[in-house]
């Protein structure tokens, strides 16, 4: 087991190695780095087995090989593919661990020194080197205003981008035009289940509740059975469930993981984890203990982790903090770092999607950090096409319904594994558009004027 554990973290290194090296890097270049590290035929049997497993590639022969990370275009269909979210050491470890087939992964059930072992302001799941970074991208103007103002400044986005991005990491189809008008205009989706748009609609209470009541909420039975109550309205088949704890057993889907049955014990935990939350006195650990502990506990009979990636928005609501609207974030890899809690009691995994779409939301709603890193590759690549798409969805004055029909078209003209990031782009574009920056779409104040007349104007019967 020990050296099936080291043997997975050298596959891990390596990655992680070479995908701080997207040119590529050189046999010698491996040689140097990894010459007190591992002896030279561990390497080449590492390099290897990435190989077999199509994880890296190589280019040229001899002297001038080279070994790259193969990237995502470049995966068979059946192959998990990586996604832009940089990923530690560690996280790369645990997600290979997770993505085994169920049958190899080892059944685990829920382990009380999870929660219990954590001592708030002693124990800490994000280093001080990091949390400082979260509060650096996160800092408002209105730290000092009382709770919740920030949140209210910008809610009517907030409502959009966080019932919509959470809704999706949930498998919701519905789109972000379609997720706009349903909330503005209460118009659903001629296409989309009653199930989804309950969904979109509960997140709608639940936001405005964690928004309007910051200054009164906390981590408390109050606040979160109110929030899953919320959340869970209309969606479970046991109407009295909604705001109570869990009576019953109940399984993970894709996960050998099995949650505590036995309905004292829930509650008692559950209890427990408030306390500690509570405690806890920096607002981004508060937020990130919330999106490990109540998933792995999961109180409720569904909807756990849409109450946490909720209640994680409660303490940086209550600073004034930027939210937490998950931006962005791969289903998938989402999934995989709760599966590293499920099943591993990791939390690397998870933490490194919780910083990168920390930074991803952060960097939303502060108009003067839009400067602040590295361009996205995607919106490069497609730079004139979503242009394009935006300009002539404006100036042929096009509805949201008849936008949303004009880029889905388009999208099907590109490769299937850009489709969705394409249109999610261009709708996030138009809903973005005021007349300080319509300029750079060569758009005119009269077409814009025009545009906006018909965008929100409700359908007729």
């Amino acid at each position: 087991m020990a050296k099936q554990k080291a043997i997975e973290k050298d596959l891990a290194d390596l990655q992680a190695f070479l995908a701080g090296h997207p040119e590529g890097i050189s046999v010698d270049q491996l040689r140097s780095h990894y010459d007190k590290l591992l002896p030279e035929r561990t390497l080449q049997r590492r390099l290897a087995t990435l190989l077999k497993q199509g994880i890296i590639r190589t280019t040229g022969r001899g002297l001038s090989l080279v070994y790259h990370l193969v990237s995502p275009a470049e995966k068979p269909a059946d192959q998990p593919v990586s996604t832009s979210v940089p990923l530690s050491a560690e996280g790369l470890a645990i997600q290979r661990l997770v993505q085994k087939p169920e049958g190899n992964r080892i059944p685990v059930g829920y382990y009380p020194g999870f929660l219990l072992g954590y001592e708030p302001n002693t124990s800490a799941y994000l280093t001080k080197a990091e949390r400082e970074k979260l509060l650096t991208l996160g800092k408002t103007n209105q730290l000092d205003q009382p709770a919740g103002t920030y949140a209210r400044e910008i809610m009517q986005r907030l409502l959009i981008d966080l019932a919509w991005n959470s809704s999706r990491l949930e498998g919701n189809t519905y789109s972000l035009l379609d997720t706009k008008r349903l909330l503005s205009a209460n118009e659903p989706a001629d296409d989309k289940t009653a199930a989804e748009t309950q969904m979109i609609l509960n997140h709608k209470e639940a936001i405005e509740f964690i928004v309007e009541s910051a200054g009164e909420i906390g981590f408390n039975r109050y606040t979160i059975m109110n929030l899953h109550a919320l959340l869970a309205n209309d969606l479970l088949a046991d109407s009295d469930a909604p705001g109570r704890l869990r009576t019953f057993a109940v399984g993970i889907q894709r996960s050998v993981y099995t949650p505590l049955a036995i309905p004292q014990q829930i509650e008692e935990f559950f209890d427990t984890l408030l306390q500690k939350a509570n405690a806890i006195e920096d607002p981004f650990e508060q937020a990130f203990f919330v999106m490990v502990q109540l998933p792995y506990l999961q109180p409720f009979d569904d909807v756990n982790k849409r109450v946490s990636r909720l209640a994680a928005n409660i303490p940086l609501n209550k600073h004034n903090l930027a939210p937490l609207s998950f931006v962005d974030v791969p289903q998938d890899l989402y999934i995989q770092g709760l599966l590293g809690v499920y099943e591993l009691r990791r939390v690397e995994l998870l933490k490194d999607v919780f910083f990168w779409a920390y930074e991803r939301s952060s960097l939303r709603y502060a108009a003067m950090r839009q400067s602040i890193g590295d361009p996205d590759p995607f919106r490069v690549r497609y730079r004139n096409k979503i242009r394009a798409l935006v300009s002539t969805v404006v100036t042929g004055t096009l509805t949201q319904p008849q936008a949303r029909k004009e880029i889905a078209g388009y999208a099907n003209g590109l490769p299937e594994a850009d489709r969705a990031k394409f249109e999610e782009v261009v709708e996030g574009e138009l809903l973005s558009l005021h007349e300080g920056n319509i300029a750079r779409y060569r758009i005119r104040p009269s077409e814009f004027a025009a545009w906006q007349a018909v965008w929100d104007k409700p359908k007729t019967a």
